[in-house]
C-alpha cells in the first residue's frame, strides 16, 4: 500500500461522492445525502468554488478525503472548516486519516488561517480519541443549529 495525498481533481468527484455516501451510512443517516453530482462538481470546480479537498490515493483509487471550506470568525478571523474527513472502511486504522489531517493542517498554516474547526458525533469514540491525540479542544457547550430550505 503506497498512499499518496494530493489536491482533489474534478475527476475524483464520483469517488468522493461514494465516500460521502459511506459516511452517511456510518453516521446512521443513509438517506441524508441529497446533493446532486452536478451541484457537487460545480461547487468544487465551477466558476466560484466553495469547497476544496485533499484526497488519499492508493494507486489510482481514491480511498479517503478531507473536504474543507473557509469560514470567518469575527473573533478569530479566517479559519479552515473541515467538513468531512472520510476514509474508506477497509483502509481505516492504517494512518491515512492522520496523513490527510496533517496535510489539511499544513495547508491551513500555509494560508495563514488562525486555526481549524470541525464537528464529531458524540458517539464516534474512535474519531474523538484520534482528534484528542492532536490536542484538539472538544467543546460540548455549543449546540448545532441548522435551517434547511426545500429546493
Amino acid at each position: 500500500m503506497a498512499i499518496t495525498i494530493r489536491t482533489a481533481r474534478k475527476e475524483d468527484c464520483a469517488a468522493m461522492m461514494t465516500l460521502i455516501h459511506e459516511l452517511a451510512v456510518f453516521e446512521k443517516a443513509p438517506d441524508a445525502v441529497t446533493v446532486s453530482m452536478e451541484e457537487f462538481i460545480e461547487s468544487g470546480f465551477g466558476k466560484n468554488p466553495v469547497w476544496w479537498a485533499f484526497v488519499a490515493v492508493d494507486g489510482l483509487q481514491v480511498v479517503g478525503m478531507s473536504l474543507y471550506y473557509i469560514r470567518y470568525s469575527t473573533w478569530k478571523g479566517k479559519r479552515l472548516y473541515l467538513e468531512d474527513l472520510i476514509i474508506n472502511e477497509p483502509y481505516r486504522g492504517k494512518g491515512i486519516g492522520k496523513m490527510l489531517l496533517d496535510r489539511t493542517i499544513a495547508h491551513a498554516k500555509e494560508e495563514g488561517y488562525s486555526g481549524m474547526m470541525w464537528q464529531v458525533l458524540d458517539w464516534n469514540t474512535p474519531a474523538i480519541k484520534f482528534y484528542e491525540s492532536y490536542s484538539a479542544t472538544l467543546d460540548g457547550e455549543w449546540i448545532n443549529v441548522s435551517l434547511n430550505f426545500d429546493k
